[in-house]
């Protein structure tokens, strides 16, 4: 096949539309600005304002976690697993014991 068209290469591949494709690419990755480095094809599929609503609700959200912690050195684990009633009836015998 490559001997009856110059062109084309021993597997039929049209080696001048490869060479041209090749350009037209190389020609648009030039043109796109810093950090368009995925082109079109995904920005077209993000909502950037939704991200960034998101992404401040997620910043907010981890703040009020954070207070939170703060404001409640002890984690709700130990709570659960501590009887107060049972620790109050415990440290009045401990009084009683030590008169």
């Amino acid at each position: 096949m490559a001997k009856n068209n110059p062109k084309r290469t021993a597997s039929g591949t049209n080696a001048e539309e490869v060479r041209k494709r090749n350009q037209q690419a190389a020609q648009g990755q030039q043109n796109q600005q810093p950090g368009q480095q995925f082109g079109t094809e995904f920005a077209s599929e993000t909502n950037a304002q939704e991200v960034r609503q998101q992404n401040q609700q997620a910043a907010q959200n981890q703040q009020q976690q954070n207070q939170q912690q703060q404001q409640q050195p002890y984690s709700t684990e130990f709570a659960s697993e501590t009887n107060a009633q049972e620790v109050r009836k415990r440290n009045q015998q401990s009084q009683q014991n030590k008169k």
